[in-house]
């Protein structure tokens, strides 16, 4: 009954990461994606400079597409280890341990790689002033979009200051992803009415806070760090599961007789000699002719 209690325990305790498995990688899908749209508008802002290698060193190993073919793998794993629980099955408990260890080398990889230091400073930010003269040309749109995402995301207007769009282009007034409320010609009505309604940080000093490190990165690097762990808590657990239904799992003894227990060859009955008939016949009749004597016995 214990051994059987013990090992109802440790399928719950499976049930339960598996499930958190499932919410724990979603989340990490989720919280990637969002990164790697922002990611791309940074790194087209930072193309050829110090700032693009800086950012790819830190974000690379989140938004990888290897790490997210991990977290959709992990997601199978799951259902898998999920199956073999139910089951008790021991193919898919020791597919599901060897998979978790797979995934759980990957994952420390990936971890150690996300905390290497950027090598970058503010003075870099400079650099990105050389992007805005391309703004609002035909052959550089993809540049354009890069920069009003990025002004719009962050709320910021140019590198330092907005003054910078009209140091560094033709430009009279800012572009309309500067205005805290956006509309068609806010840039020219706000130019020409209140500054106070363009934001007024640059984007220089947010490009560097997010190349350093965001709070997105860093529920990322909390996300990893507990799967790791829960991981690690399943392959235990999974292991002490397979012991408990196979390894410790000891075959019954054979009974032993009971001396009180009759012998079914001693209540046969045996036959009477005492005729002359029945002797003369018991002693020629061969080992399997019992009934017959019996017969006879009876006539």
């Amino acid at each position: 009954m214990a051994r059987e209690d013990s090992v109802k325990c440790l399928r719950c305790l499976l049930y339960a990461l598996n499930f958190l498995f499932w919410l724990m990688a979603l989340c990490v899908l989720g919280v990637a994606a969002c990164l790697r749209d922002h990611l791309n508008n940074v790194l087209t802002l930072t193309a050829d400079t110090r700032l693009e290698e800086a950012a790819i060193l830190t974000y690379s190993p989140v938004v990888h597409p290897i790490v997210i073919a991990v977290c959709c793998f992990l997601i199978i794993v799951a259902m898998v280890g999920y199956c073999g629980t139910l089951k008790c099955n021991l193919l898919l408990l020791s597919w599901y341990f060897g998979s978790l260890m797979v995934i759980f080398c990957v994952e420390l990889a990936s971890g150690v790689w996300t905390y290497d230091e950027p090598m970058v400073h503010r003075s870099d930010m400079i650099s990105l002033k050389s992007r805005m003269p391309h703004f609002g040309l035909q052959r550089y749109q993809w540049l354009t979009h890069a920069w009003n995402s990025i002004q719009t995301e962050l709320k910021c207007c140019g590198v330092i200051y907005f003054t910078d769009w009209l140091e560094m282009t033709e430009m009279e007034w800012p572009p309309d992803s500067c205005c805290s409320n956006q509309y068609p010609g806010c840039a020219r009505h706000v130019h020409y009415n209140d500054l106070s309604d363009l934001h007024q940080e640059g984007c220089g000093p947010k490009i560097y806070s997010f190349i350093r490190g965001t709070k997105q990165l860093q529920v990322l690097r909390f996300l990893s760090v507990s799967i790791g762990v829960a991981q690690i808590l399943a392959m235990t657990l999974t292991v002490t599961l397979l012991w408990a239904l196979y390894y410790d799992h000891k075959p019954p003894e054979a009974a032993s007789p009971d001396p009180q227990t009759p012998n079914p060859r001693e209540e046969q009955p045996k036959p009477n000699h005492s005729h002359p008939r029945v002797a003369e016949a018991w002693a020629n009749t061969p080992p399997n002719g019992h009934t017959q004597i019996e017969m006879e016995q009876l006539a």
